[in-house]
């Protein structure tokens, strides 16, 4: 079947670069994810289409954006692909697992973490779960490899890897047909161990523990290792 990436950020060029698939974007082909008539007639030709777009600011305190690209724009995909028979691969985001403040009020982010990328994700999600009639979901945290930064958190935990790494699970289930949710993620490590394997000089630092930063994505990642082993 044939396959249409969407977006040529980190994860989405390392999915062309893995695969040769095809893929469209702002830059290359001037598309507006938040306007789905400057993209739907690129879908026409194609079975499967990969949404790698998201806005992931994580510290961007802008509702609007997030709302907009994350989940309303998700919902109008959702939508086209239903209408013309394509599967949605919906890339999300382990920041989804991240927990609620205890106490929130009305004017708080009301679930998981307290900002709107990680609330916009959950529902971008949501959406696709209710909605579309054949999807495949995969949750996941991918590092740019080796490691750019000259520091690294020692207090953020999670399955996150290298994108290289991720990518080739996510090929593996679109490949084998996978449907429904997955978590993607390999050993449990914080960021700094991580680091340290493409890096030797990184220096350790701790993230600023607030409201925004979650500190612990870390996933139950069995479901894609059985699928692996029954596939």
């Amino acid at each position: 079947m044939s396959k249409l990436i969407l977006g040529d950020g980190l994860l989405g060029s390392e999915l062309v670069k893995q695969t040769g698939w095809n893929y469209i974007s702002r830059k290359k082909d001037g598309i507006d994810f938040t306007d789905d008539q400057t993209y739907r007639h690129f879908l026409s030709n194609y079975n499967e289409i990969i949404n790698c777009i998201a806005h992931t600011d994580t510290y961007d305190k802008s509702r609007n954006l997030h709302w907009n690209i994350n989940y309303k724009a998700v919902s109008d995909l959702v939508e086209i692909c239903n209408k013309y028979n394509k599967k949605l691969i919906h890339i999300s985001s382990d920041y989804v697992y991240s927990n609620s403040n205890p106490g929130s009020s009305e004017g708080d982010v009301p679930v998981h973490c307290n900002n709107w990328y990680g609330y916009t994700k959950l529902l971008g999600d949501a959406h696709v779960q209710l909605k579309s009639n054949n999807y495949l979901i995969v949750r996941c945290g991918h590092k740019q490899s080796p490691f750019p930064y000259e520091k690294a958190y020692v207090n953020l935990i999670g399955n996150f890897d290298y994108v290289d790494i991720i990518t080739k699970y996510i090929v593996k289930l679109i490949d084998k047909n996978a449907v429904g949710i997955y978590n993607i993620g390999t050993d449990v490590k914080t960021v700094y161990q991580l680091a340290k394997r493409t890096s030797s000089d990184v220096k350790p630092m701790y993230s600023m523990i607030d409201d925004t930063a979650p500190t612990n994505v870390v996933m139950d990642v069995s479901k894609l290792e059985r699928f692996l082993k029954e596939k």
